[in-house]
């Protein structure tokens, strides 16, 4: 699942550990997340989500979703 999480992370001048502690989980969790290579729980999407001021759909992008849009 593709994210925005490090643009709007850095969009706020904030390095992974800050952003880490500000949600609660490790800067290794942060780093995972922002590469693809771990997708968060739907309770931590939620969080990241919230700790933006956007909407979930915002901020995670299901790639299925993107597939039939451009159908």
């Amino acid at each position: 699942m593709e994210n925005r999480v490090e643009q709007l992370r850095k969009s706020l001048s904030m390095n992974q550990e800050e952003f880490a502690r500000a949600i609660q989980v490790s800067r290794q969790t942060v780093s995972s997340i922002e590469t693809g290579k771990y997708n968060p729980s739907l309770e931590l999407a939620f969080i990241i989500a919230d700790f933006f001021g956007k909407r979930i759909e915002e901020v995670f992008i299901h790639e299925r979703g993107q597939k039939h849009e451009k159908e």
